[in-house]
């Protein structure tokens, strides 16, 4: 969006926000005038004046409205003065009020008791100072008993004494003297017309200096980043919208001060600026938080650290949404919703979701437990329970997982958090363990040969960690004599385990047969050899022989260095 549509947005937005009523003051009386035709066991008063606020807004409603024999009734006169002096003391008092009234409104209580206020009594609200030269008086409120609506507040008559006076010293502005007749006397919503194109054209030139400002603070910004070599300061563009947005704002308000603004008019403009002023302090920081805890992420990753990655960027959504949450209840406390109330609901809403999602919160908190240990992280082969595959995606509620048929399974994370979970892509090394079974006739020496060529074999591969090497005989079953093999292959690879071990696997085949030795079958006792005396001497010869071929290949390293050496 271009810096003029941006202008043209904030114009008609401000425009139409000023000219509409103000949604709470409106609610409040329109609820207490409805609740007067309502039958009700104690009485209530048709103007809305049970409570300060509504006695204030009442009033100054009614006056804009030009009913100042309504607005009399919020006055502490006798019925007799009233019908003689209620509209012009009304009239004073609204024109006093708008030009001389120095506190504000966004604080008037709502409660039938008011606020309770240092120095001052229980049937008394101070609201704030009317001063014009040399007269002064504080606006105050009294709470009197009227026979038909009961205990009602009404605008003190200590402060009607001083507004004939107050109202000689008030002037008209300088401006207006200068100003067409028409564009002066002619009002749209309860104020003059010049100023409301005043306002308007306020806009381009607070968006102009706001502009200016941020451009003047880029400059010494950006030669600091430059010269201490901090580049990741010139990324300070990602917030120059809402930077923007903020400083107009601010810019728009103090020369605004200069209007002299009608008091409910003034009231309902500081509700809309204030309510810029928090988007924009809330964009700025939106941005701020999404940059630190992304860069935060970055770092994580390149470390190798997937886990804190995936917490930032879970941590960036939570504080994301706390943010606007927060935003959230500012701009209605702004516009005079009642927040303790909203407050409480979410409380007890917030429990009543807690009770009835209680195994959602136990995956979120489950995700946040595997995410914060790193046990595992995506692209890691594991082991869950009995089901083995890659993980895909770690997230809120459930891990995803592609299993070894290349299906899917989704495993919730409160289940993660609580199961035995084994990361195959963690071992340095992979376990080699297999049970050889030899046939019940081989005799000890036969066995004790080829369980030492086993060895052999097994320490000569450049693959296989020598130290952990172990090929015992572990049992004399009454099928087969067992011998465990036990090693570790130097390895994170499956593949490469897989193939070491194919490979080692037939080298012991290999010499076993031409050892002469045979393999016991799980359902079978005998396999290889039978029971007859020539295969028993054929197994004896071939035994034999292979001792002699193992000797030769001894004898030969020894008296050659250079295989010994090898």
């Amino acid at each position: 969006m271009s810096t003029l549509s941006r202008a043209i947005y904030f114009a008609v937005s401000l425009t139409i926000s000023l000219a509409a009523p103000a949604q709470g003051a409106l609610a409040q009386i329109a609820q207490q005038k409805t609740s007067a035709t309502a039958p009700a066991k104690t009485a209530t008063d048709s103007f809305g004046r049970e409570t300060p606020y509504g006695t204030v807004f009442g009033f100054l409603e009614a006056a804009q409205s030009g009913h100042y024999g309504v607005a009399a009734q919020y006055l502490q006169m006798s019925a007799a003065r009233r019908q003689t002096e209620g509209e012009a003391m009304a009239e004073k008092l609204k024109v006093v009020m708008d030009r001389a009234f120095a506190g504000s409104l966004k604080h008037v209580s709502t409660q039938p008791e008011g606020t309770t206020q240092e120095g001052v009594s229980s049937d008394r609200q101070n609201l704030g100072t009317i001063s014009s030269g040399d007269v002064d008086v504080e606006l105050q409120l009294a709470r009197v008993s009227d026979p038909a609506a009961g205990k009602i507040w009404l605008i003190s008559s200590d402060t009607l004494t001083k507004i004939p006076e107050l109202y000689d010293q008030v002037e008209a502005r300088q401006v207006e003297t200068r100003l067409p007749a028409w564009i002066v006397k002619h009002q749209f919503e309860g104020m003059p017309l010049w100023q409301w194109l005043a306002l308007i054209l306020l806009i381009p030139v607070a968006g102009g200096a706001g502009w200016l400002l941020l451009v003047v603070f880029q400059i010494p910004l950006l030669w600091w980043a430059r010269r201490h070599g901090q580049p990741e300061l010139l990324q300070w563009r990602s917030v120059s919208g809402p930077a923007w947005l903020l400083a107009g704002t601010l810019v728009h308000r103090i020369l605004a001060a200069y209007l002299g603004m009608p008091l409910l008019q003034r009231h309902y403009y500081v509700q809309v600026t204030t309510v810029a002023v928090i988007i924009g302090a809330n964009w700025i920081l939106w941005r701020v938080i999404r940059w630190f805890l992304q860069r935060v992420r970055s770092r994580a990753l390149a470390r190798g650290h997937g886990g804190t990655g995936s917490l930032m960027l879970l941590g960036e959504r939570m504080v994301k949404a706390v943010l606007v949450i927060m935003a959230t209840f500012s701009i209605l406390g702004i516009l005079g919703f009642n927040m303790s109330t909203a407050l409480a609901g979410l409380g007890i809403g917030g429990l009543a979701i807690g009770f009835g999602a209680q195994q959602t919160i136990a995956n979120l908190f489950g995700g946040v437990s595997v995410l914060g240990d790193e046990v595992i992280r995506v692209g890691d082969v594991c082991r869950f329970g009995d089901r083995t595959g890659t993980v895909e995606d770690i997230g809120l509620r459930s891990t995803r997982v592609r299993t070894e048929e290349r299906t899917l399974l989704a495993i919730p994370n409160g289940t993660v958090a609580t199961i035995n979970v084994e990361n195959l892509s963690r071992r340095e090394k992979m376990l080699f363990k297999t049970t050889l079974g030899f046939h019940l006739d081989t005799s000890s020496d036969h066995l004790r040969m080829v369980l030492s060529e086993i060895r052999r074999v097994l320490s000569g591969n450049p693959k296989v960690e020598t130290a952990s090497v172990r090929v015992r005989l572990i049992e004399l079953a009454a099928a087969a004599i067992n011998v465990e093999l036990v090693c570790y292959i130097l390895t994170q690879d499956f593949n490469v385990f897989a193939e070491v071990r194919e490979d080692l696997l037939l080298q012991i085949m290999k010499f076993v047969e031409d050892s002469g030795a045979s393999l016991a079958s799980p359902s079978q006792k005998l396999v290889f050899s039978g029971d007859s005396a020539t295969d028993k001497s054929s197994a004896r010869e071939a035994a034999q022989k292979f001792a002699d071929s193992i000797e030769r290949d001894h004898t030969r390293t020894e008296k050659d260095p250079a295989k010994q050496r090898d």
